[in-house]
């Protein structure tokens, strides 16, 4: 295949996969339903709004298993049965009657639809361009960041002029429409070809991965910052007004705050791991993190420093959510990186979840933040001892760059 003829292809997959992440951001406006369909269930909202949790999990396990799915059948295929499902999983989420019926709709089948088509488009794409892997990653998921964003004004308007039950209905067709046509746009990254003198790092399966320690160290540094990130975020506003003591208005601009300094952090990190050992930008994402953390902890707050706290954590984990795939790809190679970053992945459901955990049952805000001190502390200290896996004489290593597609 010529030169042209590639460029056009890697073009066009990373055009694809900029629509279909966009489109599957959209997953996280669910608050906006929360009080609506609490009202519609006769539910208690802190029961509505534990759907999200079951989504976020569902989302990370179907991440895991994406790689599997594409080796079968391809990402085109995968990614349009992947959009079909969330179209179909938000026109049931309509239907709802039941508590019951809404985890099962809007949780497992929203989650796995959208967890089956974001890791595995990022990562094939992430292998089209080896040369800008930070780069390409931050364009990737920094559109999942901003459907959240845009999908914000879109369902609000839905929600204005047609209702609960018909928008889940347009909002189901929208993001299905728009991951079909992502889809159709991408093509399989084709494996890479040796280039003299070009560094050569080794391609390990998962179970070769999962036998060092290095694979079990970056899985609880990601575990952290998601944790950390993840918690953070989504109690914002509380922490503001039943923390800080910030007027409800007040402390609500936190959720302003987070969004540009989220989508800041995986903009400016993304681009600044194609110039610096990415291992070493996940260390800066910590000490940004752990700046936020020490500032909710040890410093009396006031708007401004409240504000400056959240940003902190916000932009430590869109960096670290944005550098991961190609720093799992620089420890392990980019040829298994689906599976491998897919079993790390699962760290975002399990740290989605344990924060709340955590506050449940030690006391709520206090308490969880010394626990995600401790992690970040740990988490920093590993991430700065850290060395990719070296090859051996015997073990066959693969380049990263040079894409060749015959």
């Amino acid at each position: 295949m010529d030169q042209s003829n590639t460029n056009r292809i890697r073009i066009m997959t990373l055009l694809g996969t900029i629509l279909t992440q966009f489109a599957l951001g959209s997953v996280y406006t669910w608050s906006l339903f929360n009080a609506e369909l609490s009202s519609k269930l006769n539910e208690p909202l802190s029961s509505v709004a534990f759907t999200f949790g079951i989504l976020t999990l569902s989302l990370a396990v179907a991440s895991s298993l994406s790689g599997k799915m594409q080796e079968r059948f391809g990402v085109k295929a995968v990614t349009i049965a992947a959009g079909l499902l969330l179209g179909g999983s938000f026109f049931l989420t309509a239907y709802v009657s039941n508590l019951m019926m809404l985890y099962i709709f809007a949780g497992l089948l929203v989650g796995f639809a959208d967890g089956t088509g974001y890791l595995m488009t990022l990562s094939n794409c992430v292998k089209w361009f080896p040369e800008r892997k930070g780069l390409i990653s931050a364009f990737s998921i920094g559109a999942y960041g901003l459907g959240s964003l845009g999908f914000k004004f879109i369902n609000t308007k839905l929600l204005g002029a047609f209702g609960l039950s018909a928008t889940f209905q347009l909002w189901g067709v929208i993001a299905m429409l728009m991951v079909i046509l992502g889809g159709l746009m991408m093509t399989d990254a084709p494996k890479q070809q040796l280039v003299k003198g070009v560094n050569r790092v080794r391609n390990l399966t998962l179970p070769q991965a999962m036998r060092t320690p290095q694979f079990w160290m970056l899985a609880l540094i990601f575990l952290t910052a998601c944790m950390s990130g993840l918690y953070v975020i989504g109690v914002a506003k509380d922490i503001g007004e039943n923390y800080v003591h910030l007027t409800t208005s007040v402390a609500a601009n936190a959720v302003a705050v987070i969004a540009i300094a989220n989508l800041g952090g995986r903009l400016a990190l993304g681009v600044l791991s194609d110039k610096m050992l990415r291992i070493r930008v996940i260390s800066i994402a910590l000490t940004f993190s752990l700046v936020g953390i020490c500032l909710l902890l040890f410093v009396p707050l006031n708007e401004s420093l409240f504000y400056l706290a959240v940003a902190c954590i916000a932009i430590s984990f869109g960096g670290s959510i944005t550098v991961y795939p190609s720093l799992v790809s620089d420890f392990f190679g980019l040829e298994h990186l689906t599976k491998n970053y897919g079993l790390i992945y699962l760290g975002f459901g399990i740290g989605s979840l344990l924060g709340s955990i955590v506050a449940s049952l030690f006391g709520g805000f206090i308490a969880t933040f010394w626990v995600i001190f401790s992690l970040l502390v740990i988490s920093l200290l590993l991430s700065l001892t850290l060395t990719p896996v070296r090859s051996s004489a015997k073990e066959p290593v693969t380049p990263e760059v040079a894409i060749s597609a015959s």
